[in-house]
């Protein structure tokens, strides 16, 4: 059995800290107070039409404070899954940091590839595990997980690629909870597949201020692609040159003119808050190695979300 500790207990650490807990892994979820209380009244509740009902009669959760007085080597996670906002990975790190010990891996399921440095930096590159999620799941008012489709895969490996006796651990601990937790020696170059999807489908919904299929079915099929184009070349500019089929895959979601979808930053905007578009686009622009007339349409996106941001920053100090 490992010890697990999960940042967070909503759609993300919630679902898989929750299969894991079911699986009779030993977790705790670091949660802020009223989560805690929610929890401790209600229980974690997973709906899933797709993999089956669960309710956590008493998860073990613990505030910031209690585990920074968990000072004994002890006290160290085997485990940490950390789940949360680009914008706010200073201080999840911050949080996070009691429960890291000589032999804790961490494993992070943020979009995008720059807050790996930025991980490495603060504890390490070995205690770092590249990885992933697959799934599309959020916390409902009531603080049920609702769990939306059949996907709820957790992908993880070394960013060398090399096999490790820490990542069959770690398969070997998924093995027996309800959903996919997947090792991959290519893990670097998945995570930069989903980051081309997330990034083209943020860009797009949040543009055209629809979801994908809406976009489609007014015309919009060659707007998407060229958005697709934009970051996949980036992508091979930086030596990840995804395969005839991983492109077909991301085309088929990206241009299906009956898909519902909205990036998750679409959902952001409309709500007002704040938006990774750092993380998301604009460090793929960093790593642009080519003339800036390439991705035109990338560039219209990122101009699109630094306006967003420079008027939510207005409109707050008014």
């Amino acid at each position: 059995m490992m010890r697990f500790l999960i940042l967070g207990a909503g759609g993300l650490g919630g679902y898989f800290g929750g299969r894991l807990a079911q699986a009779g892994q030993d977790v705790s979820f670091l949660v802020r107070e009223r989560r805690a209380r929610q929890l401790a009244r209600d229980g974690l509740k997973i709906v899933s039409p797709f993999h089956g009902d669960m309710a956590l009669a008493s998860p073990n959760c613990l505030s910031r404070e209690q585990l920074a007085e968990l000072t004994s080597p002890a006290s160290h996670f085997d485990v940490v899954i950390l789940g949360c906002k680009a914008y706010d990975l200073d201080d999840a790190m911050e949080a996070i940091a009691p429960a890291v010990g000589a032999h804790t891996t961490i494993v992070p399921l943020l979009n995008g590839i720059a807050h790996l440095e930025r991980i490495a930096a603060r504890f390490g590159r070995q205690k770092l595990l590249g990885a992933y999620c697959m799934i599309s799941a959020a916390m409902d008012r009531h603080g049920q997980i609702q769990h939306y489709n059949d996907m709820h895969k957790l992908a993880f490996g070394e960013l060398d690629g090399q096999p490790s006796a820490r990542v069959d651990a770690l398969t070997a601990a998924f093995s027996e909870a309800r959903c996919e937790g997947v090792a991959s020696t290519r893990i670097v170059a998945e995570m930069w597949q989903k980051w081309m999807l997330i990034a083209s489908a943020a860009s797009i919904t949040c543009l055209m201020r629809a979801p994908l299929g809406v976009v489609m079915r007014a015309g919009g099929s060659q707007f998407a692609s060229g958005i697709l184009d934009e970051c996949l070349a980036i992508a091979g500019q930086n030596g990840f040159h995804l395969p005839h089929d991983a492109v077909a895959y991301l085309r088929g979601i990206l241009l299906d003119a009956d898909s519902p979808v909205t990036a998750s930053m679409y959902k952001d905007m409309e709500a007002g808050t704040q938006i990774e578009a750092e993380h998301l686009i604009g460090d793929l622009l960093q790593r642009r190695k080519e003339s800036r007339g390439d991705s035109a349409l990338l560039d219209m996106a990122w101009l699109h979300f630094n306006t967003y941001q420079i008027r939510r920053s207005s409109q707050a100090k008014a």
